[in-house]
């Protein structure tokens, strides 16, 4: 059986990255039940595990959905677009949410660190973004795709680190 569609070329990249990332989903969550105490007494870090979660469910989604058969690039593209701005959107929430209060927020130690955190979650949401306009516009938005997957997966697995070991020290 042969896959059909606008992605039918990168069903193998599909499948391995929805499987990678649905069980990096399953232990980061196992994970931050662990720690979970810990996590929620610190500010802003209940917001980063679910940001860290969205980010790989959101790769799981986007692999989902790249692997429907018989879908042209238009329906994809509208798919993409429809679940990279809700991710977006439900991240920059996240994000705001676990800002600290104004006067602190300006200090560079803060700037710098939501720097960081947007670097980290604007590489696994916006090359979704890019990607599904370019779909739209009649173009291959599937490398875009791509970058976003390993840019979610990155994101994700830096977020897990901080959420299981920077806590503890």
């Amino acid at each position: 059986m042969t896959a059909t569609g606008v992605a039918s070329e990168w069903t193998d990249l599909f499948v391995a990255s929805a499987g990678a990332s649905a069980a990096l989903t399953g232990l980061v969550f196992v994970a931050v039940s662990i720690n979970l105490d810990r996590i929620l007494a610190l500010e802003g870090l209940p917001e980063r595990a679910l940001e860290t979660l969205l980010l790989l469910l959101g790769v799981v989604v986007v692999s989902l959905l790249a692997l429907a058969p018989n879908q042209g690039a238009t329906a994809l593209g509208l798919e993409l677009l429809v679940e990279s701005v809700a991710v977006i959107v439900l991240i920059a929430v996240l994000v705001r949410r676990s800002l600290p209060p104004p006067p602190e927020r300006w200090s560079p130690r803060w700037r710098k660190y939501t720097t960081w955190r947007l670097v980290l979650v604007g590489a696994g949401t916006v090359p979704f973004l890019v990607g599904a306009l370019v779909l739209l516009a009649g173009g291959d938005g599937l490398p875009w795709v791509l970058a976003g997957t390993i840019g979610a997966i990155v994101g994700a697995v830096l977020n897990a680190w901080v959420l299981l070991v920077e806590i503890l020290r």
